[in-house]
């Protein structure tokens, strides 16, 4: 747990600033969210744009990291209540260690969000054309895009070096600079690149066999704010479920991150229909739960599969009221 700690406290001390000034509501939730500006991530701060939370008696407080490494750290100290964007596999190690963290939901199924590409002249045409002197992009340890990194390796024969890179603006202009040959990202970033001709895809998370059809990334609540907030979690359960539907039912949403993220709202309609379908951001029910805990023994974050009990112990997902 000693990883933990020391990147628990790093986190601790900029959560302050970013927590400073919260609204007046009934209860306040503070929320961490790996890669904020993406999509899928936007349920929290998008509905609470909107009045969603608040309709539901919450303010969320709420600070974006640079991936699940962060948001993990962040949760376990109880820097935040709840973590959005966690990879599963990720998770489950943190827990198998005796970290006080749980599942709340799932936020994404499958990988179709993700992609990894190279410069428009990189001489690279697939992830076949790699050798161990090529180097490509993960945003930190224990997330989705390391998971698919590693399986890219495991079944699509790519044997290039992962690297760990943080957030897609950083990783861009690592790519740009030739410190990376293959970099990564999550729409909208990097569409105005490639509309440009500046980068190509070269491969698709969605190309990993094993992970289509598995919930990757995951909605965490730290022990404690679950066991002493539940009613709090709860209704933020119910609020987070009202505005991914309204995100996907109301024009208006996609507007609001239109301007948000400085991007035409035709592209972001366009990404949202190819990366980030609405089904992949279900959160009733993890999926292909077996295959998760295999994957996360065979790329060695679990040093054993969880058995029912641990996993009846992990997972907390509250069903949707109907």
């Amino acid at each position: 747990m000693k990883t933990f700690t020391s990147l628990a406290a790093a986190f601790v001390v900029a959560l302050p600033v970013a927590f400073a000034h919260p609204a007046a509501a009934e209860d306040t939730l503070k929320v961490a969210m790996g890669q904020i500006n993406n999509w899928e991530n936007q349920p929290p701060t998008l509905g609470q744009d909107a009045g969603i939370f608040k309709k539901h008696g919450l303010t969320l407080e709420v600070v974006g990291t640079a991936g699940a490494g962060e948001t993990i750290q962040a949760v376990i100290s109880g820097s935040a209540d709840i973590g959005g964007g966690a990879g599963a596999a990720g998770v489950m190690r943190a827990f198998s260690k005796g970290a006080p963290i749980r599942i709340l939901a799932p936020a994404f199924t499958g990988t179709s969000d993700l992609y990894w590409y190279v410069k428009a002249d990189s001489k690279l045409q697939s992830l076949k054309d790699t050798t161990s002197s090529n180097t490509i992009a993960y945003s930190t340890n224990g997330s989705s895009s390391h998971n698919i990194v590693v399986a890219f390796g495991e079944e699509l024969g790519s044997k290039a070096k992962p690297v760990a890179t943080g957030s897609p603006p950083g990783t861009l202009t690592a790519v740009m600079s030739g410190q990376v040959d293959i970099g990564w990202a999550s729409p909208p970033f990097g569409l105005r690149e490639l509309k440009e001709g500046k980068i190509r895809i070269l491969a698709r998370g969605n190309e990993v066999p094993s992970l289509r059809g598995q919930t990757v990334r995951t909605l965490i609540v730290n022990l404690n704010a679950w066991n002493t907030k539940r009613d709090a979690i709860l209704r933020f359960m119910e609020a987070y479920r009202e505005a991914v539907d309204w995100m996907y039912d109301d024009p208006k949403a996609l507007e609001m991150y239109s301007k948000k993220v400085n991007q035409p709202v035709e592209v972001l309609k366009e990404s949202m229909e190819k990366f980030q379908p609405r089904q992949a951001i279900q959160s009733d029910k993890f999926a292909d739960l077996d295959g998760a805990v295999r994957d996360a023994v065979k790329l060695k974050y679990l040093d054993q599969p969880l058995t029912k009990e641990q996993l009846s112990e992990l997972i907390v997902t509250p069903p949707r009221k109907k």
